[in-house]
């Protein structure tokens, strides 16, 4: 008999791991493919990031690639919130088909601080790595202007 998925520990698993897709494996097993594709965003943006680090801000290839992290880490984050606003019923139909888990698909203070911070982290995530993108493109817009009126 198939073991129960458990909300809380699938919901802090994509709150932590939920970038390189560690709540997609827990839940659906090493075969998933969705789950082996939640890495190449995560290294796109990483690898964006040690470009900003390597060659400044005005490096126009980061400014595409920054961007992946954040979705990636906001996308799971709101998985995460997805998973922990389920119902008990939904969350055992969703997961638990095969196996009598009462408990398992239920909320304690676990789940809900998961939410909270899940809420927190994607927030941040989407809003500065998007925010980082675009203000880099309009000043490159700018700069590009200035040197046509010159």
């Amino acid at each position: 008999m198939a073991r129960a998925k458990n909300k809380t520990v699938a919901v802090w698993l994509a709150l932590i791991g939920g970038s390189l897709g560690l709540h997609r494996f827990y839940l659906r097993g090493l075969g998933d493919w969705v789950g082996w594709l939640h890495p190449l965003p995560t290294a796109l943006g990483w690898y964006g990031v040690e470009r900003v680090l390597a060659y400044g801000q005005d490096d126009k290839l980061s400014w595409v690639l920054v961007p992946f992290l954040g979705l990636g880490i906001a996308a799971a984050c709101l998985t995460g919130i997805v998973y922990a606003l389920a119902d008990a019923e939904k969350w055992n139909r969703w997961f638990n088909t095969d196996t009598p888990a009462a408990k398992a698909g239920g909320t304690n203070w676990l789940t809900v601080g998961a939410l909270v911070l899940s809420l927190l982290v994607g927030t941040i995530a989407f809003m500065g790595s998007l925010a980082f993108g675009i203000q880099r493109y309009f000043e490159y817009q700018i700069e590009e202007a200035r040197k046509i009126s010159q």
